[in-house]
């Protein structure tokens, strides 16, 4: 099974567990795209609507989605009183492009999981000359040293591939993604914004977010719940309480106006 295809089933823990993203990204996003009462906007992977949820009052009128049918039935069912949102059950490789283009196309911590031969390309094909792509996600970037060396020996013992740098890394300034803007070249240079903000959490509702993420999805069940487990005990050994330093990453680019646009695949 595909990484991003295991969040759906644990869809309702994922809607409880995983954090937002600030405010003031949202208001970046809508002030540069100006929304119209007849725009449009695309949001490629809206798991269970967070994302969703903040655009809904923000005048576009909304297509979302998710390859997930348990991710997409809670989100449908936590925004059933706004009008302006389509769910669509599918992935963004499969989804066969409308013919009008669309004013923004918007990617909460799920660009990563599409294609990459797709990504920029369908994203472009998708949006109006001048239209925007926004691409953001949560990384995790400071932990206490005490705490964080404690997870080091629990995760050297249960799950070492863990230590290396976080798969959120991808949306860093550092990593590859203002490359892959560049080298689609169907987009004015990215403009970049960084939005830190901290997160504290209780054992269980640590863990509960660990639940959540592909990487643990994955591991046998048994060496998971031992992990979680191990993790628990030290963040009560600490005091019962662990605080996630956090920044969330914006690029938001404009289509060239000369970008082809033209149906995907033709």
């Amino acid at each position: 099974m595909e990484q991003r295809f295991t969040f759906d089933r644990v869809a309702v823990l994922y809607d409880a567990a995983r954090p937002d993203y600030p405010e003031a990204l949202f208001d970046d996003v809508t002030v540069a795209a100006n929304p119209g009462d007849d725009d449009t906007v695309l949001e490629i992977g809206c798991g269970t609507g967070q994302a969703t949820r903040r655009l809904a009052t923000s005048g576009f009128q909304i297509v979302a989605l998710d390859p997930g049918p348990e991710l997409i039935r809670i989100a449908r069912d936590r925004l059933a009183k706004h009008s302006n949102i389509e769910f669509v059950n599918a992935t963004f490789e499969a989804w066969p492009p409308r013919p009008d283009p669309f004013k923004l196309v918007l990617a909460a911590q799920s660009l990563h999981w599409v294609a990459p031969e797709i990504r920029f390309v369908k994203a472009a094909e998708a949006l109006i000359p001048g239209g925007y792509l926004a691409v953001f996600g949560n990384v995790p970037v400071s932990l206490a040293a005490p705490i964080w060396n404690d997870f080091q020996r629990i995760y050297t013992e249960h799950a070492p591939h863990f230590l290396g740098p976080p798969p959120e890394n991808w949306y860093l300034p550092s990593g590859p993604i203002i490359k892959l803007f560049e080298e689609s070249r169907r987009f004015e240079p990215a403009e970049h914004s960084a939005y830190p903000w901290t997160w504290a959490l209780m054992p269980a509702s640590f863990t509960d977010y660990l639940r959540t993420i592909s990487g643990f999805r994955l591991l046998e069940p048994a060496k998971r719940e031992a992990l979680l487990a191990a993790l628990s005990n030290c963040v009560v050994a600490h005091g019962g309480r662990v605080e996630l330093g956090f920044e969330a990453h914006l690029y938001l680019a404009r289509k060239k106006s000369w970008s082809r646009t033209t149906v995907f695949g033709t």
